[in-house]
C-alpha cells in the first residue's frame, strides 16, 4: 500500500500553517494526521485530541549524583564545563536543566557516585481525533533531540496509516529550517510551503525551497493574508516562478479564521473567503499535476 505524506511547513513561524494543516485534514475525510512541531506543539487546540496512548521519549543522558556515595571532593564541580554541578551541605547537587549530559563528571568521580541514565525529553501521543487519527508529542523543557522526536512522530504516523489501511498522510511541520525540519522533510511525498506577504516571510520561503531542492522533495506554495500586501505577494510568485515552484493558493486575511482558533474548530468548519480558497487550495493539491520536484 502506498501512503502519500504532504508536510505543511514553514519557514518562519506564525505564517498560520497550522490552521491550514487542520482545515485540510477536515477536508480530507480520512487521513492520519502528525504534528512534528514538537517544540511547540498547537495541532491540538483546533483538533482536541483524546488521548489513546501515551509512550514516554528518552535521548541522550543525564548525571544524578547518589548522596550516599558522594563524599564533597569538588572535583566534579571544578571540571564541569555547563556549571550544572553544585555544592550543597558537603554533598554536590546536579540541575538537570544546565547538564548537557557529556559524561565528563561520571568519569572523574573518584567513588563512583555518580550514574549516568537515559534522559526522559518528552512524550508523545497516539490520540484520536473528530477528522482520525493523530501522533503528536510534547517535549519537556529543555528537553533536546527534537529532531529524533519528529522521527519517532513520523514512523508512528506511518504505522498507524498502514496498519489502519490509511493512504494519507498530514504532516504539521515546524518552522525553520534547521534540525527538526530536516527532519520532517526526508523522504516525503511533497512540501506544501506557506509563506505570508511579508520581507522576511520572503527570505524566509525561500530557504525553505532551498531545502527542499536539497532533499528533493516535490513543492508547492501558499501565501496566506495574501491581500496584506500584494506588492510582497508579488515578489513570493516570482521567486516561486524563478525556482519553477507552482503557486497553489491564495488566501485572503480573514477575521472568522481568528473566530475559528477561539472556537476550536478549523477555518473550512467555521466558514468563510479563506475557507473557500483552502477548499480550493485542497482540490488542486489532490490533482497532484501542479507539483513537481525542484530541478
Amino acid at each position: 500500500m502506498t501512503v502519500r505524506e504532504v508536510v505543511v511547513a514553514s519557514g518562519k513561524g506564525g505564517t498560520g500553517k497550522t490552521s491550514i494543516t487542520a482545515s485540510l485534514a477536515v477536508l480530507a475525510g480520512r487521513a492520519v494526521v502528525a504534528d512534528c512541531d514538537v517544540d511547540a506543539a498547537d495541532l491540538h487546540l483546533v483538533l482536541q485530541p483524546t488521548v489513546r496512548q501515551r509512550a514516554p521519549f528518552f535521548a541522550g543522558h543525564e548525571a544524578r549524583v547518589r548522596p550516599e556515595a558522594c563524599t564533597g571532593c569538588g572535583l566534579c564541580v571544578e571540571e564541569c564545563r555547563s556549571g550544572a554541578i553544585a555544592p550543597v551541605d558537603g554533598k554536590v547537587v546536579v540541575e538537570p536543566l544546565l547538564c548537557e549530559g557529556c559524561g565528563l563528571c561520571v568519569r572523574l568521580c573518584p567513588e563512583e557516585a555518580i550514574d549516568f541514565p537515559n534522559r526522559r525529553c518528552g512524550d508523545w501521543f497516539l490520540s484520536e481525533t473528530r477528522v482520525g487519527p493523530m501522533v503528536h508529542a510534547r517535549l519537556e523543557p529543555g528537553g533536546e533531540s527534537s529532531g529524533k522526536l519528529v522521527t519517532l512522530v513520523r514512523r508512528e504516523a506511518r504505522r498507524v496509516a498502514l496498519e489502519g489501511g490509511f493512504d494519507l498522510v498530514l504532516v504539521d511541520g515546524p518552522p525553520g529550517i534547521g534540525c527538526p525540519v530536516i527532519a520532517t522533510l526526508t523522504g516525503a511525498s511533497e512540501l506544501l510551503a506557506v509563506t505570508e506577504p511579508t520581507p522576511s516571510g520572503l527570505a524566509d520561503l525561500e530557504r525553505l525551497l532551498e531545502l527542499a531542492d536539497h532533499f528533493q522533495v516535490p513543492t508547492s506554495v501558499c501565501v496566506n493574508k495574501w491581500d496584506l500586501s500584494q506588492e510582497v505577494t508579488a515578489a513570493v510568485e516570482t521567486l516561486a516562478q524563478v525556482r519553477r515552484v507552482p503557486v497553489v493558493g491564495r488566501i485572503s486575511y480573514d477575521a472568522r479564521v481568528t473566530a475559528a482558533q477561539m472556537a476550536g474548530r478549523s477555518v473550512v468548519e467555521e466558514g468563510g473567503r479563506a475557507a473557500a480558497e483552502i477548499t480550493e487550495l485542497w482540490q488542486k493539491l489532490q490533482s497532484g499535476g501542479e507539483l513537481h520536484v525542484i530541478p
